[in-house]
């Protein structure tokens, strides 16, 4: 059976050996939303990610973003606004699928200061703190976190019934995440976020 309001940005789909279930991979500057009974997984550096879903009804969903950089006020601004885009987007497909805003819970991790490069800035930081205060605005409640310190995350999200895995990569193998992150933050730097995009009710 088709759902056709799964329709994301995330594309990388396989069946999850572990948990015995479909599963989608979420990359930087994607997000995911669905009905089904499937986990959603990421690998979060500075990136943070919301896990948010309807509590009563299990449609739920997962974004991995990362703000802008910039030091002059304009940019802040933009900033805010990709990091506003990135949440809007994420809540609108959960309204769209028939989730209830007033139903909502979210789980948010990641804003780890894991690459050299953007821990000088306090990249991570500022994606945790922003991520926190955005849902506070929207009176979505954060019913867990694992925000900050300095080490990469993965993270398995089971949106019917809210459970979420985290585990630490104290010891990453491979560069994958943090070359993916840094190709992310290059292609952050160009985008412009086109018009605003507005809040389902």
């Amino acid at each position: 059976m088709e759902h056709s309001y799964e329709e994301h940005l995330a594309s990388n789909f396989y069946q999850d050996r572990s948990f015995r279930c479909d599963a989608a991979k979420i990359l930087p500057g994607e997000y995911f939303v669905t009905p089904r009974d499937m986990v959603l997984v990421t690998v979060l550096g500075s990136c943070v990610a919301a896990c948010i879903r309807d509590t009563v009804s299990g449609v739920g969903g997962m974004n991995h973003f990362m703000l802008p950089e910039g030091s002059n006020r304009e940019v802040v601004a933009t900033s805010a606004r990709y990091g506003a885009y990135a949440m809007e987007v994420l809540i609108n497909h959960l309204l769209k699928l028939g989730a209830r805003r007033n139903r909502l819970e979210a789980k948010v991790f990641g804003g780890g200061a894991v690459l050299e490069s953007l821990s000088s800035s306090n990249v991570g930081a500022r994606n945790a703190e922003f991520v926190l205060n955005f849902l506070k605005i929207e009176k979505i409640p954060v019913v867990a976190k694992d925000l900050l310190d300095s080490y990469p995350r993965k993270v398995y999200y089971f949106p019917q019934s809210g459970r979420v895995l985290v585990k630490k990569l104290h010891r990453v193998h491979n560069d994958t995440l943090f070359s993916r992150e840094q190709e992310y933050k290059k292609r952050l730097a160009s985008a412009k976020v086109e018009g605003d995009v507005e809040l389902f009710i």
